[in-house]
């Protein structure tokens, strides 16, 4: 079963993932990106879907880091968000993310399609 870390401070929006994906994915969770990045440098997982808006350290700032770690820079990364304005996406996808896709989840095919997507290369 391939492994996802699930970076979300949010303890409600990290059980949602869980009764969504729980049944074909391996969720690892971390609720900052400091223990994010500890974490996926330990145990390498198939794919990060990371929030924006997290405590201390934000999403980008962790996609960032990855981006700049060799080992870590090719970890596909979906970006979590409420942020749904308009640009938004291109925006996301411009920093480097490899998907996005917005909070709250309403329709399930959109993050498991994003997921398939990504693990498929």
């Amino acid at each position: 079963m391939p492994v996802i870390a699930v970076v979300e401070d949010n303890a409600d929006n990290r059980l949602l993932l869980q009764a969504i994906l729980g049944d074909q994915y391996d969720l690892v969770e971390y609720e900052n990106g400091r223990d994010a990045l500890e974490g996926v440098r330990r145990e390498r997982p198939a794919l990060m879907l990371l929030d924006i808006s997290l405590p201390e350290m934000d999403g980008t700032e962790v996609l960032a880091r990855l981006r700049m770690d060799p080992e870590l820079q090719g970890l596909p990364v979906i970006a979590l968000t409420a942020h749904a304005m308009a640009g938004d996406r291109e925006k996301f996808l411009a920093l480097g993310f490899d998907e996005y896709v917005t909070k709250p989840i309403v329709d399930e095919s959109l993050l498991f399609g994003a997921i398939q997507r990504l693990l498929k290369h």
